[in-house]
């Protein structure tokens, strides 16, 4: 394939995509016209089904740049195809057209340029020349998902459209965007951009109803109802049209609902009226979806939602984000800092609105409050529109889902193309026999293709996803709320579940524990009470006054919970100036914060030596000046404020204490520094470092609103540490105690301190109290050397610094062990914080596997960092759980193959599932559910597809003495029997608690196989043998209307048989001795399978405790013995049975009940005793494999075992799983886990294939 026609777009995103170029060639259009016509149309559907098929039909290759359409196919592992339509936008209609402007605007329709200098006229010119496309005033575009596609003349490929949220400076968001658009440019982008708008269009009726029909199963179903109408099947044909239609509106329903939530959802706020300012200092008001990237928009006083993602360049916001974050708590924006006037220039950094999250407001939030000063609007800069916002992508996501990729389904298909192949055999067999006896073409016609629609069940997927339908009830029940019901079968296979820190394990609150001030470099003691007369005026309580970020919205203090809970420990009051005071005067405070009138002394102030304010006590207030706020890249935040009356101002900072330290003057925090705060992570407290300086008296308070953060933030003096209580949740130990017992492996990612999440892990019983704790520190390559990883024994950190000798008990021991179960006793868990998790992920690979393994804690981890460890967890085949609040989860969330968000806002819209209750306990919740909803999905597959071969093996055999089941046995067989069963047998609920053992994951295993075939050949056996027998009885003839067989054995049923005597002839021979045989042996095998799959212990509840089930079983079996045993005439007459002799019916039931014996001994004996516990023996980690420990068993099941493995071949076989490989591998790697105090470097030489070298340091 020529690589000028291939291209990649979206490169290294998640939508990645190959692009090819087609065009419409007429003469294969003529010929694919005429495969249509020829084939009544059933090319077209098939052509409709396949995109790849349907270009490739259509079209010939093309370049891209010149194609007129683009086959697209993703690059994951599921190899989509997708076809677009290359459209043309004309640009010369445009009243504002100009080659000047339109340069500005697109020249190669790329969002780049609009960084790019309006004035130079030269340059845009040039740029025109470049691309040859402009000089038609045409621009060529495709529509995926609903993101337009440029064509780009210097990429030479297609590119979407971006905003200013890439390739443009900070300096320039001032320099060349603050100003505004002029009309003309404004025009010209939203020919460009679009309409800015969210549009989830709700689908008619009529187009949801065709995309249904035009499935492949209701095809088949059409096909089958028009084949059974040829054949006379009337009844059964409408009672499958009837099932088609129920099936059909309920899905619509459903389907409908869902858009016209999410549709709801999105246009709750999706048209306002905006003011922009224009070039010329003019405002404008326009509606909100005119606006386009670079327009300046004016935000309103009383607050509003906005419409799309702007960065914030003048004044401040307070904004409610739970939209987006799941997070309630205000959260205040500042402007984006300037660099043309920061004291420190930053003239290059690139703005981000993931970087600059705290000076951004995104689509879809609410805009609380605005400040302002002197009379100055609040202003921000449009950057993304339409579906490139936040919200957009978050949309997008939902309307466009990744496909469900799981073993089940994908052997569900493996198993219908086997029942093809099995119709197939039966196909030509039909053929062949009806040939030898001379039928008619046409009844060979449809007999051979009915033996098809016998074996490819049309209920199959009704019955599939009845089980799921009944556990999302039950779900809903507990309060686990579900958007994707398809995965609840996965949460079945949950073999690792990660679980957010605070709010999740922890209590949401954290509680003040006490404070520890710093003196003269030295701690002092630990005091509880900080309010008191004491501190009242002491740096220390001025810096948790003031640094943080609450704000007062109708008259109640909220903002971040860590701060509410540090400003009530002080008993301070806030107040913010109002809106006609920041109006009026240039430099008022902004908040302004004071103590309470009974905590200042009488006297002169006592604190603080530096202080040296003797004014009366009732005026001590502190305003804050300049905020900067939280940022979790930095982990800190810092604020800048002055006491009234005083000169200089003072520079408080907050954050993670390792941050603090460092940026504090080294004399001034305490040599214990390390060791203090290590004890209190190691008891699971979070600390929090403050820090203060005095800032020069000539920094004025308009020069302190243009200082950049790093000025401020360096040489400060360490203050001390806050220590709070993070308590767990009540529910917590227990849940993972539970999860533990099942062999769930649990997993803690969280943006809390390292030390404090060890902590938190031992006091759950994540991490128990023998295990060590081995705390990797990755360090990225600096001055010229590699990569490295120090490895620390986090419990032996502190002996280790006193002496290098470590005690041989740090060191886990580790043995090989022929027994994989044994691994779960190798003692050590890994912990690293999100730094170190980027440098191994980028130059460390090939030990990512070996740290997935035993990795328990994640520190400071970021949430793309989050989503990068459940990908990197799911690449060693672990079927991976998520567990968190929503706030910086959702991209986890959203990876797992179950995540559960614990929030109930807006976010977690795309997170699988939703609990009502912020518990954990809603984990194994799920699990249950996923792993009795996935037992009753293999429970039903295994029940059609017996019910497939039983009615085609009856079928078969009746064919050979060219006669059929009746229309009316059909639909008792169908309706009465299957379905019941099929709706009944679903209802088992989830075993009550988590057993360590779990379900296959697959359809293709060797338990289940052995069960299916082995029913399989039970019942063609008793079939065949009660089809043979009846032609050996004495009383067999071929049967006639004439015939009566029942006499035989007296005048019992002598009047029954006058009936047939007055019978018409039977054109479709129904009516014969074979028919009613294998009729009632047929029946009750259907039910004989149904109760041996109904499996309950030990992930459902046993199949008695499901009344329905047993109810309707016991009815069916009462009512089919009662006909058999006792005939009606009127039942008769309808099914078509004819009347045999009493003793022949008694041998039939003596048939069935053997049957019956045989069946459930097989499938309960010998499968589950013998099969399951000694062949396919499972592992702790849930894969099969062959023990080669000798129980202690009796001679006689090691006979049975042998001889069984023997048959089986269950040979010792390399896990499936990869980290089950890798467990083997790593039991005998003598290097592994690394030792105390050793450093493991990455290879100069080689840095692309992550390979590292250990070296110990000595």
């Amino acid at each position: 394939m020529d690589k000028e026609e291939r291209k990649t777009i979206n490169q290294g995103q998640e939508d990645e995509m190959e692009i090819y170029g087609y065009n419409l060639c007429r003469w294969k259009l003529a010929v694919v016209s005429l495969g249509v016509v020829c084939t009544g149309g059933f090319l077209l559907l098939l052509l409709y089904w396949m995109p790849e098929w349907r270009v490739k039909a259509t079209c010939v290759r093309a370049s891209i740049k010149d194609c007129e359409v683009v086959l697209l196919r993703t690059t994951d592992e599921f190899r989509m195809w997708f076809c677009a339509k290359i459209r043309l936008l004309s640009l010369k209609t445009h009243p504002f057209s100009s080659p000047k402007s339109m340069a500005n605007v697109v020249s190669n329709g790329h969002a780049v340029l609009l960084s790019e200098n309006l004035d130079l006229a030269e340059e845009n010119r040039h740029e025109i020349s470049k691309y040859s496309q402009m000089q038609s005033e045409q621009i060529r575009y495709f529509s995926h998902h609903s993101v337009k596609y440029f064509w780009n003349d210097t990429l030479h490929n297609f590119d979407f459209l971006k905003g200013l949220d890439e390739g443009v400076s900070c300096t320039s968001i001032y320099e060349k965007h603050s100003a505004g658009l002029t009309k003309g440019m404004h025009a010209y982008r939203k020919l460009l951009y679009g309409v800015n708008e969210i549009s989830v269009k709700v689908p008619s009726v009529f187009k949801l109803l065709i995309k249904e029909v035009l499935n492949p199963f209701y095809i088949f179903q059409l096909f089958s109802v028009i084949l059974w109408c040829t054949d006379e099947y009337y009844y059964y044909a409408l009672a499958i049209v009837i099932m088609s239609v129920v099936s059909i509106l309920s899905s619509l329903y459903s389907i409908k609902k869902q858009y016209i939530m999410l549709h709801d959802m999105v246009a709750a706020h999706s048209t306002v009226r905006v003011s922009v300012c224009r070039v010329n200092e003019e405002s404008e008001e326009i509606f909100s979806t005119d606006l386009v990237p670079g327009d300046v928009m004016v935000i309103p006083l009383n607050g509003t939602v906005m419409p799309c993602d702007a960065v914030l360049i003048n004044g401040t916001c307070i904004v409610n984000e739970s939209m987006l974050t799941g997070e309630s708590v205000p959260v205040t924006k500042t402007n984006l800092p300037n660099p043309l006037v920061d004291i420190k220039g930053m003239e290059d950094e690139l703005y981000s609105p993931e970087i600059h999250k705290r000076h951004t407001l995104f689509c879809g939030t609410t805009v609380i409050q605005t400040r302002f000063y002197a009379g100055e609007l609040v202003k921000a800069i449009v950057v993304r529109t339409g579906f490139s916002t936040s919200k957009g992508q978050l949309v997008r996501s939902i309307l466009y889902p990744k496909p469900t990729d799981f073993k089940l389904y994908r052997d569900a298909y493996l198993f219908l193309l086997c029942l093809v192949a099995v119709a197939a055999i039966g196909f030509i067999y039909t053929i062949i026999n009806s040939i030898l006896n001379e039928v008619e073409v046409g009844v060979i016609i449809i007999e051979s293709l009915d033996i098809i629609t016998i074996t490819v069940p049309p209920a199959l997927p009704a019955a599939m996803t009845a089980g799921i339908v009944y556990a999302q009830r039950r779900l809903k029940k507990i309060g686990i709320f579900c958007i994707s019901p398809q995965r609840i079968n996965i949460c079945g296979q949950l073999n690792l579940v990660c679980f957010d820190k605070t709010g999740t394990l922890t209590e949401d609150g954290l509680d003040l524990w006490g404070i520890q001030r710093v003196e003269h470099a030295r701690f002092l003691l630990p005091e509880e009470n900080v309010c008191n007369e004491m501190l009242v005026k002491s740096q220390f309580v001025a810096c948790m006054a003031t640094c943080h970020s609450l704000t007062k919205i109708e008259g109640v203090l909220s903002g971040d919970p860590l701060d509410l809970k540090m400003f009530e420990a002080i008993g301070w009051i806030l107040e913010e100036a109002t809106e006609e005071e920041t109006a009026l005067h240039n430099r008022i405070m902004p908040t302004v914060v004071r103590p309470p009138k009974q905590l200042l002394p009488e006297l002169t102030p006592v604190g603080n030596q530096e202080m040296e304010l003797f004014e009366l006590p009732a005026i001590y207030e502190i305003g804050i000046v300049r905020q900067f706020p939280f940022s979790s890249a930095l982990q800190r935040m810092s604020v800048v404020s002055r006491v009234l009356g005083d000169k200089k101002m003072d520079a408080y900072m907050k954050g993670a204490p390792e941050v603090i330290a460092s940026l504090c003057k080294p004399e001034t925090v305490p040599v214990d520094f390390e060791k203090v705060l290590e004890d209190y992570t190691k008891q699971g407290f979070r600390v929090i470092a403050l820090a203060h300086k005095k800032l020069e008296s000539k920094l004025t308070w308009h020069k302190v609103q243009n200082i950049s953060r790093d000025a401020i933030e360096n040489n400060m003096d360490f203050m001390g540490l806050i220590i709070m209580q993070n308590k767990l949740k009540q529910e917590t130990p227990a849940v993972l105690e539970d999860l533990h017992k099942a062999n769930i492996r649990t997993v803690m990612v969280t943006g809390d301190n390292m030390l404090t999440a060890v902590s938190v892990a031992r006091d759950c019983g994540m991490i128990l109290p023998q295990d060590k704790v081995i705390i990797a520190e990755a360090l990225p390559p600096k001055d010229g050397k590699v990569a490295k990883i120090n490895w620390h024994y986090a419990d032996s950190l502190t002996q280790c610094s006193n002496s290098l000798a470590i005690d041989s008990e740090a060191i886990p021991i580790k043995l090989a062990h022929n027994s994989l179960e044994d691994l779960q006793v190798t003692r050590y868990h890994f912990a690293m914080n999100g730094k170190s998790f980027s440098v191994i992920l980028e130059h460390f690979q090939d030990l990512v596997p070996k740290l997935m393994l035993h990795g328990t804690v994640f520190a400071r981890m970021a949430p793309d960092q989050k989503t990068q460890l459940v990908e990197a967890l799911q690449n060693v085949d672990y079927f991976v759980g998520m567990c968190g609040d929503g706030a910086n989860d959702c991209g986890a969330l959203k990876r797992a193959h179950g995540g559960i968000s614990l929030s109930e806002l807006e976010a977690s819209v795309a997170s699988p599932f939703t609990s009502k209750t912020p518990s954990i306990s809603c984990v194994p919740n799920l699990i249950r559910e996923g792993r009795a909803a996935l037992m009753t999905s293999f429970c039903v597959f295994k029940f059609m597809a017996l019910y497939s071969i039983i009615q085609y093996f009856s079928v078969t055999l009746l064919y050979s003495v060219l006669s059929n089941l009746g229309d009316f046995q059909f639909l008792f067989i169908d309706l009465a029997i299957i379905l019941v069963v099929v709706f009944t047998m679903s209802l088992n609920p989830a075993w009550k608690e988590l057993v360590a053992q779990r379900p296959p994951s697959g359809l293709i295993s060797g338990s289940l196989l052995f069960s299916v075939l082995s029913q399989i050949l039970i019942c063609i056996a008793f079939q065949s043998v009660a089809f043979f027998w009846v032609k050996q009885q004495s009383w067999y003839e071929v049967w006639h209307p004439h015939s009566d067989a029942c006499n035989t054995t007296g005048s019992l049923y002598g009047n029954s048989s006058h009936l047939y005597n007055e019978t018409e002839d039977d054109p479709h021979n129904i009516q014969n001795y074979e028919n009613t045989t294998v009729f009632f042996i047929s029946s009750f095998q259907y039910l004989i399978v149904a109760i041996a799959f109904s499996k309950g212990k030990p992930f459902r509840q046993p199949c008695y405790k499901n009344y329905l089930f047993v109810v309707s079983v016991i009815t069916l079996y009462a009512f089919i013995l009662f006909i058999m045993l006792h005939p009606v005439a009127s039942i008769d007459q309808v099914l078509q049975i004819v009347c045999v002799p009493y003793q022949w019916r008694v041998t039939m039931l003596i048939i069935v009940l053997v049957n019956a014996l045989v069946s459930v001994m097989v499938e309960n004996f010998c499968l589950d005793t013998v099969l399951w516990k000694v062949v396919f023996n499972r592992d702790r980690q849930g894969e099969y494999r062959f023990t080669t420990t000798q129980p202690p068993q009796e001679a006689v099941d090691h006979w049975g075992k042998c001889c069984l493995s023997w048959v089986l071949d269950c040979r010792k076989k390399i896990p499936k799983a990869k980290y089950m490989y890798l467990a083997q591998e790593l039991l005998v790697d003598p290097e592994w886990p690394p030792k105390p105090q050793t450093t493991t470097e990455a290879k100069a030489l080689v840095k692309e294939n992550g390979s590292c070298q250990i070296i110990t340091i000595t």
